[in-house]
């Protein structure tokens, strides 16, 4: 078995504010690295400006970092998407246990290749690993909820991938119950949460 990579870089980073979008970025990275520490085998490292990579300790888990990082970009509404690619391959030389630099392999080339094909067209998700084409396929009708978010939709999004339920939901924009029901029901946070669910099962088996 191979290591699993995990790359990602930022979408259109060159429209962007680039002092605004490094901060942030930096802020993701440096989140998900202290969330997550206990199943990165190689802290995500930010690598070209607008990229990272690093090495995580199983397929789920990485599929739980890109989630995560999915919904800390909603929770603290920043103003970018990031394409990942998530590879089991081979890691020829020792991972760098502090940073995700001076290492080499089939598995870092082939990973670095698939994100770069990538920008040819809108996927933002693609997982080289068992069961893969199943759970690409997941992964799209996930991104299809996630990119379906309005900006001004995040908050409320956000609130309710947190766990409070549309009640919780109505005190905290002080809104009546039945609008916030609605809510959850336009936005699919319950068919979200369901992709997330079946995507587990996909790679646990």
């Amino acid at each position: 078995m191979g290591s699993f990579i995990l790359m990602a870089d930022i979408v259109s980073s060159h429209e962007k504010d680039s002092k605004v979008l490094m901060s942030d970025f930096q802020v993701l990275v440096q989140w998900a690295n202290k969330i997550y520490g206990d199943s990165i085998d190689s802290p995500l490292t930010i690598t070209l400006g607008d990229e990272f990579q690093g090495i995580v300790s199983s397929a789920s888990k990485g599929v739980d970092i890109i989630l995560a990082m999915e919904e800390y970009i909603l929770e603290e509404e920043f103003d970018f998407k990031l394409r990942y690619v998530l590879n089991e391959g081979e890691v020829e030389t020792p991972i760098n246990p502090d940073k995700a630099y001076e290492m080499l392999g089939p598995g870092l080339t082939d990973a670095r290749k698939m994100l770069n094909d990538m920008k040819k067209d809108n996927g933002r998700f693609l997982l080289s690993i068992n069961a893969s084409d199943q759970i690409n396929k997941m992964m799209k009708i996930t991104q299809h909820f996630i990119d379906g978010w309005h900006p001004k939709d995040r908050s409320t999004v956000s609130g309710f991938l947190q766990g409070h339920d549309y009640k919780a939901m109505a005190k905290i924009e002080s809104k009546d119950e039945s609008s916030l029901w609605r809510r959850r029901k336009s936005l699919a946070i319950d068919e979200y949460l369901l992709c997330k669910e079946l995507i587990h099962h996909l790679i646990d088996g």
